[in-house]
């Protein structure tokens, strides 16, 4: 397995081009297609989500299934429309396993080792992009961008300091003026019916916190 070299551009059309042959780790293999990030070369916000889920490998475009509906909605919400948002994921294809009847295709978290093979598309989307604000959504993007250390559940909804303490991006010299980590909106999706409410409503208002720090 190889990686696809990432070009020194700013230009995302060309990066997302490169990314098409890039085979650093197996996901290329049974994965439709490679599914990298989409917005505004200008957004102010980007927001990282995890992997693409089976309508986005189907699609080729990040957060165009049920989470990304979630999102959508969330994002409005809070006052921060999605169109001036990029948005992407830290693992650029998906990862998957048969479910046990029928065709469907079942979401499998990836790995640190495939975090860590997407790692250099990520960082050149934040090169190019050059956002004020960057949002993780979920544990393994919070992870991708502050270290396996990084504990979603203490830090969420918190003003994070960038570059990172620690981690890939702790040498990071792009000038972000702050970061933030909620939960991915995957989560409302799996919560009981009890607490999908109040899942939702966490995110929005963690995303309110992101809106109102523009």
């Amino acid at each position: 397995m190889t990686t696809a070299p990432v070009p020194e551009t700013k230009s995302l059309t060309r990066l997302a081009e490169a990314a098409r042959a890039c085979e650093a780790c197996e996901l290329y293999a049974n994965a439709t297609q490679v599914v990298f990030g989409a917005g505004r070369r200008t957004s102010e916000v980007v927001l990282v989500g995890e992997q693409p889920g089976d309508v986005e490998d189907q699609q080729g475009k990040p957060f165009v299934g049920p989470a990304g509906r979630v999102l959508d909605r969330a994002l409005v919400d809070a006052g921060l429309p999605r169109k001036a948002t990029y948005v992407t994921n830290a693992v650029k294809h998906f990862r998957w396993k048969p479910a046990p009847r029928g065709k469907r295709r079942l979401h499998q978290t990836p790995g640190a080792a495939h975090v860590t093979a997407c790692r250099p598309w990520l960082a050149a989307e934040l090169a190019a992009v050059r956002p004020s604000i960057v949002v993780a959504l979920g544990a393994t993007a919070s992870s991708s961008l502050y270290g396996p250390g990084f504990r979603l559940t203490k830090h969420r909804g918190e003003t994070l300091s960038w570059p990172p303490p620690e981690g890939p991006f702790s040498a990071s010299e792009l000038a972000i003026d702050a970061a933030f980590a909620t939960i991915h909106p995957s989560a409302v999706l799996r919560g009981d019916d009890s607490r999908r409410r109040e899942l939702y409503d966490g995110l929005v208002a963690d995303l309110r916190t992101v809106a109102a720090a523009l």
